[in-house]
């Protein structure tokens, strides 16, 4: 019988088994889908022979992750490759921006900005492990680096817009726009320069890499862990009540907080019920994958070069769609995320034929085709792609929550970034982790520090657990 059973197969719930089998219980892993993974599946979605990610693509948070760095993946397969240029932004006119893992280089290329880029994110940077440990975890607890996190929060707090004006040239403020638009949120709201800085931060203290042969390689080095652990997953189960469960088992709930709340029902403390009921979730995303025959014809040869670019004009362009976006409208130009993981993973490619990732942000639950919008968001840097397009697929909200059930109406962050929710998730306590039923805790993106591929929510639930032995399960240790 397993001592804690895990309710979903994404990376937290993943790394939440790793964590409870390290300390000796037995973990069973039930996923309702057929294959294991949540965010980080691959497969052929286009041409045979072709390698896509489903969801996420690019991982500087993974590669940084102090919980996923002490697991050991790297025994199990786990390879991460980096492109030579991070990440490029062009603009209108075929100028583009690029951020390398390198501070200064990047700086190099802003002109009169660099400075100011090199003043911000060298010190964010090299104090990045120290933040890491600190921002990637419960907020309601003594700080590890008070100084560092002080430092940090200040201007964690400011709307990226205003963190923009430190930098004068189009370029350097559309650079930090784009990545800031990680949130999915106006860029004029309170905390929207978050995720932002730590985004940049982390570039520039590993980069942003891809893990070989797809993000299928982090599941499968995650679930070969376990294994080895003595753990199990176990494929096509749904779990719709705590009552399918063994009674005396700890369990982790790696579920969005509405699908929490019909797995508990009336178990659930009332005040807890409440708080997942009211949980809100934010923006979707709409995917295009391309099949395009020798990769897309960038306007700036620096975009040829990059594993992520982003399509999003300039600061004030972005500001708007992201407006735009948050009210429940489409943007005749919607901000793109361009992932061109072959550059770094070549076997992802079949001859002279490239995968290409791209997502749109739309509206919540928007059931429009967004593919043209995205297509004419790549041609407007790089004219001549549909020409060499010879594959696609798409998948819109809807889609994307069939995929993934915690991609609620295609949040694909699992909640909003809003002020209240960076800090409550999905409430605020002391134990966020905690469900309020005795050994039964929530392990996803919508607990501390929310989304991103770097395990910290199944870690955080997994070290709460253990710190309670409630359950007969802990008690037998």
């Amino acid at each position: 019988m397993a001592d804690a059973v895990v309710v979903g197969s994404g990376p937290n719930g993943l790394t939440a088994a790793v964590v409870l089998a390290e300390a000796g219980l037995a973990v069973t892993v039930l996923e309702a889908a057929d294959t294991i993974g949540g965010g980080t599946r691959s497969s052929e979605l286009t041409l045979p022979g072709l390698l896509h990610d489903h969801c996420s693509a690019v991982h500087p948070m993974a590669v940084g992750s102090p919980g996923m760095r002490g697991l050991g993946l790297e025994r199990h397969g786990l390879e991460w490759r980096l492109p030579e240029v991070d990440l490029a932004h062009p603009l209108d006119g075929g100028r583009a921006v690029a951020m390398h893992r390198s501070a200064e280089l990047t700086a190099a290329g802003l002109g009169a900005d660099g400075p100011a880029w090199r003043r911000l994110f060298e010190p964010l940077a090299e104090r990045f492990d120290a933040l890491a440990e600190d921002l990637l975890g419960p907020p309601l607890r003594l700080p590890a680096h008070p100084a560092a996190l002080a430092g940090f929060a200040a201007r964690a707090a400011l709307p990226a817009a205003a963190v923009a004006r430190r930098w004068r040239t189009p370029q350097a403020r559309a650079l930090f726009a784009g990545v800031a638009a990680h949130a999915l949120r106006p860029l004029g709201s309170p905390g929207s320069s978050a995720i932002g800085l730590m985004l940049v931060a982390a570039g520039h203290r590993r980069g942003w890499p891809v893990a070989r042969g797809g993000s299928r390689s982090i599941t499968a080095a995650l679930a070969a862990r376990l294994a080895e652990l003595g753990g199990t997953v176990e494929t096509g189960v749904r779990v719709t009540s705590l009552a399918q469960l063994p009674p005396d088992a700890l369990v982790m709930l790696d579920v969005a907080p509405q699908d929490a709340l019909a797995i508990c029902g009336d178990r659930l403390p009332a005040r807890v019920a409440r708080a997942y009921a009211r949980w809100r979730y934010g923006p979707g995303a709409f995917k295009v994958d391309l099949a395009v025959e020798g990769g897309i014809p960038w306007r700036d040869e620096v975009c040829r070069r990059a594993g992520t670019v982003h399509l999003g004009g300039t600061i004030e362009e972005i500001a708007r769609t992201e407006r735009m976006i948050a009210a429940g409208r489409l943007p005749e130009r919607p901000f793109v995320l361009i992932g061109q993981q072959y550059l770094a993973d070549p076997g992802r490619s079949a001859g002279t034929t490239h995968p290409v990732w791209a997502y749109a942000h739309v509206p919540r639950g928007w059931q429009g085709d967004a593919t043209e919008a995205v297509l004419d968001q790549i041609e407007r840097f790089a004219p001549g792609t549909r020409d060499r397009v010879v594959g696609r697929a798409a998948t819109d909200t809807r889609a994307m929550a069939r995929h993934n059930p915690n991609y609620v109406a295609g949040d694909i962050l699992t909640g909003a970034n809003t002020p209240r929710q960076l800090v409550a998730r999905p409430r605020l306590a002391l134990d966020p982790y905690s469900t309020g039923i005795p050994g039964v805790y929530l392990c996803s993106a919508a607990t501390p520090p929310g989304a991103g591929v770097h395990g910290m929510c199944g870690v955080g639930a997994a070290r709460s657990a253990l710190r309670r032995p409630t359950r007969n399960a802990l008690k037998r240790r």
